[in-house]
């Protein structure tokens, strides 16, 4: 059976903690639906379910969805109990798919100095850097 290591792993419902294990044992980032081809033999048949329990893991900052991907990966700091910065930026492989979560402060304060100076309120951000890791270079 599948189980998902976190401290707060009690808050969550068995299709959050079902979902965060399959993604959690992943190298790569996953589709819904592959998420859901993995769950199948464990209860999880309906995309709405998926969709449900992904949603709740975005919203506590337990994954990541990478846009340009259409697919999710555990947050670094949540793997260590950490809270995941405001502004979250990953390096996205586009020959292996290796994905780094990295984030800085340097990034996060610029952001918000220019968001502050066009009166713009930032909600969420997520940068996505494209190219090859050191591994495929």
């Amino acid at each position: 059976m599948l189980q998902a290591t976190h401290a707060d792993e009690s808050k969550l419902t068995k299709n959050q903690s079902l979902v965060l294990a399959v993604l959690q044992s992943s190298e790569q980032p996953l589709s819904a639906y592959s998420i859901l081809d993995r769950l199948r033999e464990h209860g999880l048949k309906a995309p709405l379910q998926l969709y449900r329990a992904l949603d709740k893991l975005l919203e506590a900052g337990r994954v990541h969805r990478l846009e340009s991907m259409n697919a999710f990966v555990v947050c670094c700091h949540s793997r260590r109990g950490q809270i995941h910065p405001r502004i979250t930026a990953f390096e996205i492989c586009e020959a292996c798919g290796k994905v780094n979560e990295f984030d800085d402060t340097r990034i996060e304060d610029a952001l918000t100095k220019h968001a502050r100076s066009s009166g713009f309120k930032i909600r969420t951000t997520t940068i996505e850097v494209h190219g090859l890791c050191a591994d495929c270079r």
